[in-house]
């Protein structure tokens, strides 16, 4: 899984406004709703089109670890689009978004000042316009690296130059070893 991508989805799922159904019959009845059939279903959680409908019917209640784990991903991936929409279009248009991370930074900036990574603990408010190409690039299929660069970007423009009030002759920020990363909207 792609931390970037994982990190703004869980941002996403803070807003909404019920819970993902929590019993395996139940998620499996709601895929099988969304997908419009049981086949569907069996071929995206690869099993048997019959465990399917054992599940739908309350038949089996207790999935195998695996399953559990991707029937509730699937879920979570389609619950409450709407309010997912409504997130991401407040996030990139009037709220921006929180990115909260201990990674290593570092810059490229002319000699003589000290551009050496090191670790940083940040917790820094993006504007919307961030938060909008971060959305864009997820949903157009982007990885951690290129999630990584417009984070780095933005970080660069938000906090090492404060909006263009200091560090003008900054070039490049490097964004790498991320042990932590969270996002908020």
């Amino acid at each position: 899984m792609s931390m970037f991508g994982d990190g703004l989805d869980q941002a996403v799922q803070k807003a909404f406004t019920r819970p993902i159904p929590k019993s395996a019959g139940a998620q499996m009845r709601y895929l099988v709703k969304q997908l419009k059939g049981t086949r569907a279903v069996a071929q995206m959680l690869r099993v048997s089109q019959r465990t399917v409908e054992r599940y739908v019917k309350d038949q089996i209640k207790k999935p195998r670890p695996d399953l559990a784990a991707r029937l509730e991903r699937e879920v979570k991936a389609r619950w409450q689009p709407q309010i997912r929409a409504k997130a991401k279009r407040a996030a990139a248009t009037t709220g921006g978004i929180v990115i909260d991370t201990r990674a290593r930074l570092g810059y490229t900036a002319p000699i003589g000042s000290t551009d050496q990574d090191r670790i940083r603990h940040l917790t820094v408010a993006l504007p919307p316009q961030y938060a909008a190409r971060l959305f864009q690039a997820q949903e157009q299929g982007a990885g951690d690296q290129e999630l990584g660069e417009i984070a780095a970007e933005a970080l660069k423009e938000v906090y090492f130059q404060d909006s263009g009030r200091r560090a003008g002759s900054l070039e490049e920020v490097r964004f790498t070893d991320v042990e932590h990363l969270e996002f908020d909207l």
